[in-house]
């Protein structure tokens, strides 16, 4: 089978959606456009993802299915011939998000939805936006006031596009930030990265205690618990803890704050890239 494409079992994986129901939308609303192998198999390409999950996001805004199919198609033919420019893209989104427009924003990040991946999204658009935003706010050509409209109106359109995604049949990874951490989306993009790799995700949000990060993961039993921290504190002041969740869960670390050695005097395993990279080695260990 050639890289990068799909059958329709891992298709559905990927998704949460069932091999009769994606059928059912390929046949009904011309959804999906598989390719042949040589030897008559469908294979689905990665824009056949990108309509599934589109198809889901639509559907949980409450769409009937040939209204959502619809639009779908249109935002496709919409982007068509259209070139993806990271870098011009995020210029557009810090001039709109810095200039307190979350009309403009709201629009350049409908335009990038339509016409890239979600990985591309996050890793070319997303984050180093909100790298550069840092930087500029540790130099004073940002102030607090466009640093927190900034991340508020992306934490929002992120957290919409995570609805829904606990549903499904994959594994399941439960997302937490440790105590006195509220820098959370690096960790939302992670979890949104995992999702499209067909984990489901139970996200605890910002500043957990551990004993309720391991409360949750007792009653959710996830394949994975990661934890995040931007400053290396939080994992010192709570390594006893962590070391006892480690022992219980499978647990990974992540942030800025994380480093190999405690990874190790936890008995945790370190997520030390991005966001989607890390989703794929999360994925390639069958965690």
């Amino acid at each position: 089978m050639e890289a990068g494409l799909l059958r329709i079992g891992e298709l559905s994986r990927r998704t949460g959606v069932s091999p009769e129901l994606l059928r059912a939308w390929e046949r009904r609303y011309g959804l999906l456009h598989p390719v042949r192998s040589d030897g008559g198999l469908r294979l689905y390409q990665a824009r056949d993802l990108e309509r599934v999950l589109r198809m889901q996001q639509h559907l949980t805004e409450g769409l009937a299915a040939a209204e959502a199919a619809v639009l779908v198609a249109e935002n496709e033919s919409g982007s068509e011939g259209l070139a993806f420019d990271p870098v011009r893209v995020r210029s557009d989104l810090g001039s709109a998000l810095e200039g307190f427009d979350e009309s403009a924003a709201q629009a350049i990040l409908d335009s990038v939805i339509s016409s890239t991946t979600l990985d591309a999204m996050l890793s070319e658009v997303v984050l180093p936006y909100l790298h550069e935003l840092g930087l500029g706010w540790e130099r004073g050509e940002v102030s607090v006031a466009q640093e927190h409209f900034a991340t508020s109106v992306l934490r929002g359109r992120l957290l919409g596009l995570a609805r829904g995604w606990g549903r499904g049949y994959g594994p399941r990874a439960l997302l937490a930030c440790l105590p006195g951490e509220q820098h959370d989306l690096g960790l939302i993009a992670f979890g949104l990265a995992l999702r499209s790799r067909n984990f489901r995700i139970a996200y605890l949000g910002g500043d957990l205690p551990i004993e309720s990060v391991a409360g949750a993961a007792d009653v959710v039993e996830p394949t994975a618990v990661v934890l995040s921290a931007v400053k290396p504190g939080p994992f010192r002041t709570f390594h006893a803890e962590l070391k006892d969740l480690a022992s219980r869960h499978r647990t990974f670390i992540g942030g800025a704050g994380a480093d190999e050695a405690e990874a190790k005097e936890i008995g945790a395993t370190l997520l030390s890239g991005g966001p989607v990279e890390e989703a794929d080695r999360l994925a390639e260990l069958g965690a």
